[in-house]
């Protein structure tokens, strides 16, 4: 079962179980799908639909800090809550451990040398970690890593 026909399915679940919640997070993520599938003519697959859930976690985190800077936090509370709903159909998160060797087989096959070979470690990272990490993070550590 693609990841997709998942997310259809757990509509569909959420639906008959008349949690109204679940359902708007859920509909929320099948409307970016289509309306990304609609804008660029293609059929996503599983690691496109993948790139979007991301795109909609980090708006929701940021959307969530506005909202705690703002002391509205029953909005955040809401935005956490689909943040919640829409990590499940991402991959399982790397560990911290599992990060810090990734960057440093990128750093060694890319043979960067200083901060400046960022960009080609960084594009050597992307896919790899797509989904399973968050990229600022992944970013943060590469450039420690690199100055030091």
């Amino acid at each position: 079962m693609s990841l997709k026909e998942r997310i259809q399915d757990d509509m569909k679940t959420a639906l008959r179980a008349k949690d109204s919640a679940r359902l708007s997070a859920v509909r929320l993520l099948l409307a970016a799908v289509k309306q990304r599938e609609i804008d660029e003519r293609i059929e996503l697959d599983d690691t496109a639909v993948t790139a979007t859930v991301e795109k909609l976690v980090k708006q929701r985190r940021d959307a969530a800090t506005q909202y705690d800077a703002a002391n509205r936090p029953e909005l955040a509370a809401s935005e956490r809550f689909e943040i919640e709903v829409l990590s499940a159909y991402l991959p399982e998160a790397l560990s911290d451990a599992e990060l810090d060797a990734a960057i440093s087989a990128a750093i060694t096959e890319s043979g960067a040398a200083g901060a400046a070979d960022m960009g080609r470690v960084m594009a050597l990272l992307k896919p790899r970690l797509a989904g399973r990490a968050d990229m600022s993070e992944a970013s943060r550590r590469v450039r420690a890593k690199l100055s030091n």
